[in-house]
């Protein structure tokens, strides 16, 4: 989560909401990161855990990431928390939960829904006060 961490920070050089994404294989590897990037890039799709998902299945040259965890700052949306499912990854790690947005627990459980394909095993309030604090931070500095 500290990793997860270090990227949110870096989402905030470009106005966007400090959430920070990185996938681990089964030895606590890092296989990628990155943090969300939707003002930078214009593109509301662009959030941490998109983007990693993304970066490993091209990188793997396969859309299915079995085997692998997402540790994300911030409680899934249910776009995030969607896609992970669709990659069928094995495990979900958040730190803050999101009560306006979180499609893993607050609002929806996308990712352990029975109706579903696929279900990912769920961990929650990792580090949570940090990332909350970042995430409180953030939007203080612009009100």
């Amino acid at each position: 989560m500290r990793a997860a961490l270090s990227e949110a920070s870096k989402a905030t050089g470009h106005d966007d909401v400090p959430v920070g994404a990185i996938i681990i294989d089964t030895a606590w590897e890092i296989i990628a990161a990155d943090h969300n990037r939707t003002v930078q890039r214009s593109d509301p799709t662009a959030h941490a855990e998109m983007l990693v998902i993304s970066t490993v299945a091209q990188e793997r040259g396969d859309w299915r990431l079995n085997g692998l965890t997402l540790v994300v700052t911030l409680e899934p949306c249910p776009m995030c928390a969607g896609a992970a499912v669709w990659a069928r990854l094995d495990r979900i790690v958040y730190g803050a939960p999101d009560p306006k947005a979180g499609a893993a627990w607050s609002l929806y459980n996308i990712p352990q829904d029975a109706r579903l394909n696929h279900r990912c095993e769920l961990t929650a309030g990792v580090m949570a006060d940090e990332s909350a604090a970042l995430l409180s931070e953030f939007f203080r500095s612009r009100r």
